[in-house]
C-alpha cells in the first residue's frame, strides 16, 4: 500500500488524536490493536473515540483511549441534520491536530475537513480522497487480509509501528459487580462449568445457525457436563432466545435484552466455553481468550473469523459460500443447515478435553 500526503506529521507536534471508530462491535472489537499502536506511538497525545453509543462499553475503559464522544444519528433527516451540526461545533471547539479515520464513510472525511482537524488520514474510499491530507491506497492484499489487518494497515502505511495484533478488552468494575449479583441470584457459583451460548447475529439470517440446534447442545451440555447455559443476545433477539428456551429440556438463563453490551462482556468473561455464529459478541470472547467454537456460513473466517488461540471453527465448504448476503438468494442455505449438531458438539468436547476445562 501507499501513502499520497503533502505534509508529514511528527509525533512531537500532535497533542490531540480523534478516531472514528468502525460502527460495529465485531469490527469495533477488531480495530482495538490499531488504537493501541496510536496510543504507543503518539504516548503523549490525547485520543478521543468517536463512536457510535452501541459500541462505546468496548472502548471507554480502555487505556488506549482518553475519552469518547457518541455519536447518534438517529433514524430522520432533521435528527441526523443536528447531529451533524452538534458534531462539527464539537470538532471546532476541540481543535484536534489529526484524525485518523477507520471508518471508510465519506461522512467521516467530510466532518474532520469541516471540523477542521489538520492532518487527516484514512483509506481513500468513498470518493473522500480529496479531503484527507494522507490518502491509504489499498492494494489487493489489504482487501483479503483479516479485518484487524485492515485496520492496522492504515497505521502501517503511514510508518508507524504495529506490535499487538490481537485485540484486548477492559470491563468496569460495576459491570463486574452487577453480573455477580446477577450469577449469584441464578445460583451460578464461580465453581460451576457455564457454557455461553450466542444464536444470534445482528447482520442477518443467513449468518444464524438454526435455534433446535442450538437447544440441543444446551440440553446435551446441561445433561452430560452438568453445565449452566446462558443464552446471550440483544433485545432484537429476544424471540431467538425465547424460541431456543422452548425447545429444551433442561432451564437456560436467556438474557436475551437484559443486559448492555458492558454487562454481557462482563458474562462472557465468565464463561467456561462458547458456541457461537459470526456475530460482534464472538469477538469479544475471542478477545477473552474464552474457548469457542464458532459456526461460520456465508461469511468468510479468513477476513472476519476470532482471533484467539482458544477458538475452533466449525464450517462446510459448499460452492456458494462465502457470499456475503443477509438472507440466502439460494433459499436452501446449505452452507449453515448442512452442519450437524453432533459435529459441533464433537468439537466443543474436543476443545473441552484439550484445554482441560
Amino acid at each position: 500500500m501507499r501513502v499520497r500526503s503533502s505534509c508529514n506529521i511528527s509525533s512531537e507536534e500532535i497533542r490531540k488524536i480523534l478516531v472514528r471508530s468502525a460502527n460495529w462491535v465485531g469490527d469495533t472489537v477488531m480495530m482495538i490493536p490499531s488504537l493501541m499502536a496510536i496510543k504507543e506511538y503518539f504516548p503523549h497525545a490525547q485520543i478521543t473515540v468517536l463512536a457510535t453509543p452501541w459500541v462505546t462499553p468496548l472502548l471507554e475503559n480502555h487505556p488506549a483511549v482518553d475519552s469518547t464522544m457518541i455519536m447518534d444519528k438517529g433514524n430522520g433527516f432533521v435528527s441526523s441534520t443536528k447531529e451533524l451540526a452538534r458534531i462539527i461545533s464539537w470538532l471546532r471547539g476541540e481543535r484536534f491536530d489529526l484524525a485518523i479515520l477507520f471508518q471508510n464513510a465519506f461522512e467521516a472525511a467530510f466532518l474532520a475537513y469541516v471540523g477542521g482537524v489538520g492532518h487527516r488520514v484514512g483509506y481513500d474510499t468513498d470518493g473522500r480522497g480529496f479531503l484527507l491530507t494522507h490518502k491509504v491506497t489499498r492494494d489487493r492484499d489489504i482487501l483479503l487480509a483479516h479485518q484487524v489487518e485492515y485496520f492496522l494497515g492504515v497505521i502501517e502505511a503511514m510508518g508507524w509501528p504495529a506490535e499487538q495484533r490481537e485485540p484486548v478488552l477492559y470491563i468496569n468494575d460495576e459491570d463486574i459487580e452487577s453480573t455477580s449479583l446477577m450469577l449469584s441470584s441464578m445460583g451460578i457459583e464461580d465453581n460451576l462449568f457455564v457454557v455461553g451460548l450466542n444464536p444470534g447475529a445482528v447482520y442477518g439470517s443467513a449468518k444464524r445457525w438454526p435455534e433446535d440446534r442450538f437447544a440441543l447442545i444446551a440440553d446435551w451440555a446441561a445433561e452430560r457436563w452438568g453445565a449452566r447455559v446462558l443464552l446471550f443476545g440483544s433485545l432484537s433477539e429476544k424471540a431467538i432466545g425465547a424460541e431456543i428456551s422452548r425447545y429444551m429440556h433442561s432451564d437456560p438463563a436467556n438474557l436475551c435484552g437484559l443486559t448492555t453490551l458492558g454487562q454481557a462482556m462482563a458474562l462472557i468473561k465468565r464463561c467456561s466455553l462458547f458456541l457461537t455464529n459470526d456475530s460482534g459478541l464472538m469477538h469479544i470472547a475471542a478477545a477473552f481468550n474464552i474457548p469457542m467454537v464458532a459456526i461460520f456460513g456465508p461469511t468468510d473466517p479468513i477476513t472476519t473469523g476470532p482471533i484467539s488461540r482458544n477458538a475452533r471453527i466449525v464450517r462446510h465448504r459448499v460452492d456458494c459460500s462465502p457470499c456475503l448476503k443477509e438472507v440466502c438468494s439460494l433459499n436452501h442455505h446449505r452452507c449453515m443447515l448442512s452442519i450437524d449438531p453432533e459435529e459441533v458438539w464433537e468439537e466443543m468436547e474436543c476443545l473441552k478435553g484439550e484445554l482441560k476445562i
